[in-house]
């Protein structure tokens, strides 16, 4: 039996660069979930879908497409039908249309199959917004990061600019606070707190400490098995 992390939060909480730290220090398979929906989005972009009315078509897509992830020394190379996508997935355009593609029922639980299939046998650490309460209901590790919402845009902003993408704070605020809606008001796979999770606030914690922090979670059950 597989050894399952679970991290869930809302965006700009380090959900993602702390699991692929951890992921790299304590050689656990790094499997990013939201990435695979960030897949299906572009997929659909690319097909010129732009809107929830060509919804079945999304759907035919998530059953279609091949996504294949790939960790080398800790970086994360996400595949799309062969191709790499790891920073076309992170794309302006992406980010504004995943959470709607993201809260169809059935693209959730074509994912969530292939999510289960991906973790196999391994020992896995997973973060997105649904890992605690629907993906990995049973994980041995349960982990909810949360932060101040102000605090969450900056670095948001902050990892924009580094991508040369032009938007102003004020945009990444709105834009982080309506994914914050979104994300907690789907009818599948709503960004919850689970009852048994730990949580950490990581509002005025470096990426550093939060990850110590995690990994001394983790650590603390592996001596307990």
């Amino acid at each position: 039996m597989s050894f399952v992390v679970a991290i869930d939060g809302p965006a700009g909480t380090g959900k993602g660069t702390i699991t692929k730290l951890i992921a790299k220090e304590m050689g656990l398979l790094n499997i990013d979930t939201g990435a695979m929906y960030r897949c299906v989005t572009l997929a659909s972009l690319q097909k010129e879908i732009t809107s929830l009315e060509q919804k079945e078509k999304i759907i035919q897509i998530a059953k279609n497409i091949n996504i294949q992830m790939e960790n080398n020394e800790g970086e994360l190379t996400v595949f799309l039908d062969g191709q790499d996508v790891t920073k076309q997935i992170r794309s302006k355009e992406v980010t504004a249309f995943v959470s709607p593609v993201s809260s169809i029922p059935e693209v959730r639980k074509i994912m969530v199959d292939s999510q289960r299939k991906m973790a196999g046998q391994k020992d896995v650490i997973m973060e997105g917004r649904d890992i605690t309460t629907v993906v990995f209901p049973n994980a041995d590790v349960k982990i909810y990061l949360d932060a101040d919402v102000e605090i969450r845009a900056k670095r948001r902003y902050k990892e924009n600019l580094e991508k040369n993408m032009q938007t102003s704070y004020e945009e990444t605020l709105e834009s982080v606070k309506q994914r914050d809606y979104n994300d907690m008001h789907k009818e599948v796979g709503a960004l919850k707190i689970a009852q048994d999770a730990i949580i950490i606030d990581t509002t005025n914690l470096t990426i550093e400490q939060a990850k110590e922090k995690v990994k001394e979670i983790i650590s603390s059950k592996i001596r307990l098995i």
